[in-house]
């Protein structure tokens, strides 16, 4: 083969590969889409006050996206506060005194964005996150880059000067530092402990976008995690909350192939961290941060002791001496969490699984999905309703999160329920009266089986 040949052959590869690249993100794209469409359709989430035409990058969680977010926020305080003796929570105010944000960096150059905006269209966007010094909505020329402090600021009271003026918190984080010697001298907790906090946090974001992945007001579930200021201690701890967070998103049922860990070079460090390495999804926009575990060494503690003239030293009596102790910080954004749960669980028939063709199943693990069980009649007739009905109250009487429907045909209540996560639908039927068995659909297998009632907890309870 003659060089000019293999060149061709070369050229001929490459094309292919971008154009399966190319075909891939428009796959991914679709898919997106898709699940924007299904969130709306079927209640997951909402545009914020559409009727008045949106709110630009708000949302607003349906009943089943409230459903969705409240189970995964509880397994979160179960996995790292109830099952743990070293980790107690908090509830912090959003709105602290300014000099809390002052003393964090906050309000200084290192919580800025770099800005820029068109002299057309007077946009304005985040120049590190453009690919050319254009204006990528009009083509207009762009100003020279300024900082943005990203905080938002509000007013106490009648008179809205300088001396009136606070933030919304842009992190859960600080509410728990200032909070450090109350909660040591309430909770006679040692170190190596914990203090776990969820709560909503605002950023004035520049650049916003996909979906729920990038807002102005979010959810934070945080720990931040005490120990021994010592480098060595601070790694090993480290290492553990890693491991932890990562399996965290596995109990939720996201495949751990969709999660990467990704280490951050020195060069993106944050200021105060000697160390921070962020959990990774493949979201269909690509692959992008779903939480973040740092080594924030003693600088929080220490700026807070600094600017309030508190002692906030931990006494170990065991060794006899005070220090500031070093912090580990393991935490995620529970919106993000949320929209890798929906997108890993989303998936489409091809039509080989007994569905039709393009029919949407949301593969939930039945620990996060919004109801666990549906309860059909097969028919509104003959007493079906009433024996459907009595089996609704008995099983919500076993607290699992259970649906009643008996709109429409059987099929068409299967496909809802597919659509919304369902893991099994319980169906009662004329046999049912007579027989006192019911039928168990499986969503992942559609298997069907026939079960006695005076069965049905406990065949429920080995499945859930």
């Amino acid at each position: 083969m003659s060089n000019n040949d293999e060149i061709l052959n070369q050229v001929q590869d490459d094309n292919n590969k971008k154009h399966e690249l190319s075909h891939d993100a428009e796959a991914m794209r679709g898919k997106m889409e898709k699940i924007v469409s299904l969130c709306k359709r079927r209640g997951f989430v909402f545009n914020a006050s559409e009727i008045y035409g949106g709110f630009a990058n708000a949302f607003d969680y349906g009943p089943l996206g409230a459903e969705l977010k409240r189970n995964i926020k509880n397994i979160w305080w179960q996995e790292f506060v109830d099952k743990r003796e070293d980790v107690v929570g908090l509830d912090s105010a959003i709105i602290q005194n300014p000099k809390v944000w002052e003393a964090s960096g906050h309000t200084g150059e290192g919580f800025t964005d770099p800005l820029v905006e068109c002299k057309k269209c007077h946009k304005r966007f985040r120049s590190d996150h453009l690919k050319e010094n254009k204006c990528p909505e009009c083509g207009g020329e762009l100003t020279e880059e300024k900082p943005f402090n990203v905080l938002v600021k509000t007013y106490i009271g009648a008179v809205e000067d300088d001396s009136t003026m606070a933030y919304l918190r842009g992190e859960t984080a600080q509410g728990i530092f200032i909070n450090f010697k109350n909660v040591l001298d309430s909770s006679r907790v040692k170190i190596p402990f914990g203090i776990a906090q969820i709560g909503k946090a605002f950023r004035n974001e520049i650049t916003t976008g996909n979906f729920i992945f990038r807002t102005r007001e979010f959810e934070q579930a945080e720990i931040e995690y005490f120990v021994e200021a010592d480098e060595e201690e601070s790694k090993k701890w480290y290492q553990k909350w890693i491991g932890e967070y990562k399996k965290f998103y596995t109990t939720l049922g996201i495949k751990e192939e969709n999660l990467t860990l990704r280490e951050h070079d020195k060069d993106e460090l944050s200021h105060y961290s000697i160390g921070t390495t962020d959990i990774e999804y493949k979201f269909p926009f690509g692959v992008s941060e779903l939480a973040g575990i740092a080594q924030r060494t003693d600088y929080d503690l220490k700026q807070h002791e600094k600017y309030s003239k508190q002692n906030l030293e931990y006494f170990d009596q065991e060794g006899g001496k005070k220090y500031i102790p070093y912090v580990v910080e393991p935490s995620l954004g529970l919106d993000r969490a949320f929209l890798a749960v929906i997108a890993d669980a989303y998936r489409e028939s091809d039509g080989s699984d007994g569905r039709s063709k393009g029919e949407v199943v949301l593969g939930l693990d039945p620990k996060v999905a919004p109801y666990q069980i549906a309860v059909f009649p097969l028919m509104n007739k003959k007493g079906l309703p009433e024996m459907a009905r009595k089996m609704y109250h008995d099983l919500r009487e076993s607290n699992y999160r259970i649906l009643y429907d008996d709109g429409g045909s059987i099929g068409k209540r299967y496909r809802r329920q597919d659509e919304i996560g369902t893991p099994y639908c319980i169906t009662v039927d004329f046999d049912s009266l007579d027989d006192d068995t019911v039928t168990v659909r499986d969503r992942d297998t559609l298997r069907q089986e026939r079960i006695k009632i005076t069965e049905l907890k406990k065949y429920i309870a080995e499945k859930i």
